[in-house]
């Protein structure tokens, strides 16, 4: 028998809080991506509105959104043109639609080991967080008083971090007249088609952002956000499966990275932010959709005093928070030690070539480790 999807949406306090708990992640990324890559804010803003509503709508219950993290790292740290990270997008997109229509995704999830995906996060969030001390090095003294702050507030459940990081950046900037994002391009409108990928970039959309991305979007965004909903939530979560958010994922990706958002996809962390919070419905996705599309509403040019408020040196803090995030997850911390030089290797190739060379270099690295286990056990009797 079929369950009701999710509840009723409630408005409390607690769903407000909840809907401010995967801030930390969205806002340093969204900010990164228009202030380093120079893109059009609008666009990006929208896409995520577009997407938080839609997940709201649907699943009714505190499922996150998220940019990609490997496409949000590489894009950040490697230059990628808006064509390349648009096809990026759309081929993910087929790619997870494909997987949740066949319902491969449980089997696909499982091919890459963990030790490369561990690897291939560690190596990213080194990359991003050199990204960040640069940022941070525009202004010492504001980066590190808003990373003070951000880690601070981290200790504080209930307490916006992001947020509360930016306006103290903001006000340290104010004060100190310290260098902000530029958003020249903010009145381009609410949707910015990017030109035809040519051949190459299409070539180094697929082996630096798609390939390396599918793995952890595949574990992270749909089987792991998946079993995490049923724990929270139990017969109210029956709904959201692996094939479902691999589905609105693909969907996502698909129609909205041609329009000029980034990629994006759900997240077991983001829904486990949301829920620690307090949200425990679809009103906090809901409630940051419309923050999101009011902001684009805004007179006169509001939006973009905002961003021009806020300074390099404070993302540069959030980025470094996020690249923490990024590298220091469970699956590493439950790595056997066996697998630390895969881990190691994986994440030296990501830092010094790309996560397409982590990811073969990696694999073959596992594979050699998994080889000398089989042996060691066979010729000692263990």
């Amino acid at each position: 028998m079929a369950t009701a999807r999710g509840h009723t949406f409630a408005v409390n306090s607690s769903e407000v809080s909840g809907a401010l708990g995967d801030l930390g992640t969205l806002l340093p990324i969204t900010l990164g991506a228009i202030a380093v890559m120079g893109l059009s804010p609008a666009p990006v803003i929208l896409g995520f509105a577009v997407f938080y509503l839609a997940t709201a709508l649907y699943y009714r219950l505190p499922i996150p959104v998220q940019p990609m993290k490997v496409v949000a790292a590489v894009m950040l740290t490697a230059g990628l043109t808006p064509a390349g990270l648009a096809a990026s997008g759309v081929m993910i997109g087929v790619a997870l639609i494909v997987l949740g229509c066949t319902g491969w995704i449980n089997s696909v999830g499982r091919l890459i080991p963990q030790s490369v995906l561990s690897g291939l996060q560690f190596g990213l969030g080194i990359v991003l967080a050199l990204m960040s001390l640069d940022l941070m090095a525009s202004a010492p003294f504001v980066g590190g008083v808003t990373l003070m702050a951000v880690l601070g507030c981290l200790l504080v459940p209930r307490y916006p971090a992001a947020l509360v990081g930016l306006a103290v950046a903001a006000a340290l900037a104010w004060s100190l007249g310290a260098p902000g994002i530029q958003v020249a391009t903010v009145a381009s409108g609410w949707i910015s088609v990017p030109s035809v990928p040519s051949l190459m970039e299409l070539e180094r959309a697929l082996s630096t952002l798609v390939l390396p991305q599918l793995p952890l979007t595949l574990t992270n965004a749909a089987v792991l956000t998946a079993l995490l909903a049923g724990s929270y939530y139990g017969d109210r979560a029956a709904h959201v499966t692996p094939a479902r958010l691999s589905l609105s994922s693909g969907f996502a990706n698909v129609f909205l990275t041609p329009l000029g958002a980034i990629p994006m996809c759900h997240g077991a962390g983001g829904l486990a932010a949301h829920h620690r919070f307090g949200a425990r419905t679809g009103t906090a996705p809901l409630l940051i959709g419309l923050g999101l599309i009011i902001f684009l509403l805004l007179p006169h040019g509001a939006g973009a005093a905002i961003l021009a408020a806020m300074p390099l040196a404070g993302l540069g803090a959030l980025l470094m928070v996020a690249a923490g995030e990024l590298a220091l997850t469970k699956r590493l911390f439950d790595c056997k030690p066996s697998c630390w030089p895969v881990i190691a290797i994986t994440a030296g190739l990501t830092v010094w070539l790309d996560p397409f060379w982590a990811l073969v270099g990696g694999s073959v690295a596992e594979a050699m480790r998994a080889l000398i286990v089989r042996r060691l056990v066979r010729n000692t009797g263990v």
